[in-house]
């Protein structure tokens, strides 16, 4: 009877095994080399991939332990361990290494030395220097942390500049948001080309303020109340 059932049960996984390889889908990845794994680059994974040095594979949905450079040309869902850990499309979900790089939209946490994202962020960005290309919406901490596109949000490092507009909070040494910044900033030197809300700090600069500076030197870009002031300015 047991042998019966396993018997049964292998001609069931063989059948499913083969409907999910015609497919073009693979559920394990085994790699040395992107030329010396188990399974072509252009075929996808759903399932478990062991990484030794470096591998590739059109899509990736599950586990991936990876060794050098884990990369996936398409889209990845799921867990990323490695030193490089590189997606060239889409990525949702958890990935961890010296470098995490996405280049379209990223969703979930990244945990990082460098952390890069080329298209729009939801989520999570910690490491040394976190860079996103696109609108961020999210928490960045890290010593640099840098959005091209606008940003809503917490940022929490030693420099933290957007590029565009800013919602949120920003706090570090250096805080600069080239757009309109509505929040906070809190540090040594802030800077937004319009502050609305609070400038907390040493020096805060704006060309356009809609709130309060508090710091050792103020200065608002407007002769009303007054341009600039020692300790408190305002404007509304």
């Amino acid at each position: 009877m047991v042998k019966k059932i396993l018997g049964l049960f292998l001609i069931f996984f063989c059948c499913v095994t083969n409907l999910v390889f015609a497919e073009g889908t693979k559920p394990v990845q085994l790699s040395i080399w992107s030329t010396v794994q188990l399974f072509p680059a252009s075929d996808s994974i759903k399932g478990f991939r062991l990484n030794l040095l470096y591998t590739d594979n059109m899509d990736m949905s599950g586990l991936t332990f990876g060794g050098i450079l884990t990369k996936t040309s398409g889209d990845m869902k799921g867990i990323e361990l490695g030193l490089i850990n590189w997606t060239d499309g889409s990525s949702h979900g958890f990935k961890c290494g010296l470098l995490n790089y996405t280049g379209n939209r990223s969703v979930g946490l990244d945990i990082g030395v460098v952390n890069i994202g080329q298209g729009d962020t939801t989520g999570v960005q910690l490491g040394i220097v976190n860079r996103n290309e696109g609108f961020f919406h999210g928490w960045q901490d890290g010593v640099v942390n840098y959005v091209n596109g606008s940003y809503i949000g917490f940022q929490e490092g030693i420099v933290n500049i957007v590029k565009g507009d800013a919602s949120g909070f920003q706090s570090g040494v250096v805080n600069s948001v080239s757009g309109t910044m509505n929040g906070i900033q809190g540090g040594l030197i802030n800077y937004a080309e319009k502050m609305c809300g609070l400038q907390l700090g040493l020096f805060n600069t704006t060309h356009s303020l809609d709130g309060v500076q508090i710091g050792l030197s103020n200065y608002t870009g407007k002769a009303e109340p007054l341009k600039w002031m020692l300790i408190v300015n305002w404007s509304f």
